[in-house]
């Protein structure tokens, strides 16, 4: 190959990762990694890809924000309107993945998903800063727009509707997910492409099965 995209590698060798160093249940696993992550001041500590599906299986995939953490699982906010939103409601399955390349880490997730429940959507949009508020009101996510103008007016709009001294309404299309992992995967980088991954798949149960799996 001619082009430099051949020649860029990266050999990895901060740490290593083994079925005896991780804690048996993944959501604590990920607590403990997350906590390096914000110890390390990685930017968007909290950056997720997040994969989603047609009915027909037709894949897309962007960047959220994770914005809460439990047993349950992983909850990010958005547009129901968009096209992500759209193609969870008609395929609950998605994927997420976390890449922190200065500790040489990633998490993959896969599970089913759900909408979170109304009052917790109005609690965390209630606290969410003045301009985010006012921009989920002013966007229709995903669709198309004349142009740059058309959001500009609509912004102003509604903040001469809703000053910052008063209430935003929270949109009836706009709320969270909580997407429930079945499988959860740690990579760790290695040396000479030797990676370290362990995977943890949930079993009928309710309880979690770890497996290494061939980088």
């Amino acid at each position: 190959m001619n082009s430099p995209l051949a020649d860029l590698r990266q050999d990895y060798r901060l740490q290593a990762l083994d079925i005896q160093d991780v804690l048996p249940n993944p959501i604590k696993q990920f607590e403990k990694w997350f906590d390096d992550v914000l110890k390390a001041e990685i930017l968007e500590p909290n950056a997720m890809v997040l994969a989603t599906a047609t009915r027909d299986g037709i894949p897309s995939a962007r960047v959220v924000l994770l914005k809460d953490l439990s047993e349950a699982g992983f909850t990010f906010y958005t547009n129901y309107a968009s096209r992500k939103g759209g193609e969870l409601e008609k395929n609950p399955h998605a994927a997420l993945c976390f890449n922190w390349l200065e500790l040489q880490r990633q998490v993959r997730i896969e599970g089913t998903i759900e909408k979170v429940a109304e009052d917790i959507s109005k609690a965390y949009f209630d606290i969410r800063p003045y301009a985010s508020r006012i921009g989920a009101l002013s966007s229709p996510q995903s669709q198309i727009v004349p142009d740059r103008k058309f959001l500009e007016d609509t912004e102003k709009k509604f903040r001469a509707e809703y000053p910052e001294t008063t209430p935003v309404p929270k949109p009836e299309n706009w709320g969270g997910y909580l997407l429930k992992p079945t499988t959860i995967e740690f990579w760790q980088g290695r040396r000479s492409r030797l990676h370290d991954r362990l995977v943890y798949r949930l079993q009928k149960n309710n309880t979690w099965k770890i497996e290494r799996l061939a980088p």
